[in-house]
């Protein structure tokens, strides 16, 4: 399965975390809250050996990077080092219903996921780039919006770095998903080390992770030659909206207290 997660990088930039969050909460066991500060490590790590690469193979647009990732940055650092903890653990308590925090990550986590698979999906989502000037301004508010997500919900990010890159930046698909590979290393990180604080990490087990993973990014890399993201893109939105509905559904159930 952490595999599976770095190929999910390596051939389409996105789907890192989509894939990790629910793996260490329902394979693991991993709490929600301390599943998403897990992620931020994994996604980080792996996209990062998958930068490297993209380094090599000079497909990384530095200046669309840059504008994109100092907003996002800083929403993370601020909701991870300051948002996140004011959380309580109980957010709801009235009468028989209970709403915990872990619950709460998880729901808005699926529905990020139904939300990201339908525009996998959708023919056109993501295309060849417009001839359209570059508009940094718009690049600047996407940044922030996806580090905030991040800071939140512990996910790189990519679904939504792609089209920005793509749409809004008129980069090529290719070189979108290897600079999104440098966004997304760096937001993972940032939100990781500002997540620290308070948490009890079992190193052993994160480093194995992460480097099944990161054989998988490589893995990934090397097929992206001779698969078209444009065409894996709606089947991998298909898998999201599986995961994103079985994740609502079970959620559901444990915030009803059915599932007790």
């Amino acid at each position: 399965m952490a595999v599976l997660v770095g190929v999910s990088l390596g051939l389409v930039g996105s789907g890192g975390s989509i894939l990790t969050v629910p793996i260490l909460v329902y394979v693991v066991g991993v709490p929600a809250s301390l599943a998403t500060t897990y992620s931020l490590f994994v996604v980080g790590f792996s996209a990062f050996v998958g930068t490297l690469k993209a380094t090599q193979d000079k497909m990384l647009d530095y200046r669309t990077a840059i504008s994109f990732g100092i907003p996002s940055i800083s929403s993370i650092f601020l909701v991870r080092s300051f948002l996140m903890p004011l959380v309580p653990t109980k957010i709801v308590n009235v009468a028989n219903f209970t709403l915990t925090k872990d619950v709460a990550i998880m729901l808005l986590f699926a529905v990020l996921m139904v939300w990201t698979s339908v525009a996998m999906i959708r023919e056109g989502a993501v295309g060849k780039a417009e001839n359209a000037p570059t508009d940094y301004s718009k690049i600047f508010l996407r940044g922030i919006l996806v580090g905030s997500i991040t800071g939140i919900v512990g996910v790189g990010g990519g679904f939504l770095i792609i089209p920005t890159l793509v749409f809004v930046a008129s980069l090529p698909m290719k070189r979108a998903v290897a600079t999104s590979l440098l966004i997304i290393a760096t937001n993972s990180f940032i939100g990781f080390f500002s997540s620290l604080q308070g948490q009890v990490m079992d190193w052993q087990f994160l480093l194995i992770f992460s480097g099944c993973s990161v054989m998988g990014i490589l893995l990934g890399r090397f097929l992206s030659q001779f698969v078209s993201n444009e065409k894996l893109k709606p089947a991998f939105g298909w898998f999201v909206l599986a995961m994103g509905i079985y994740i609502l559904a079970t959620e559901s159930v444990k915030l009803m207290g059915l599932g007790r």
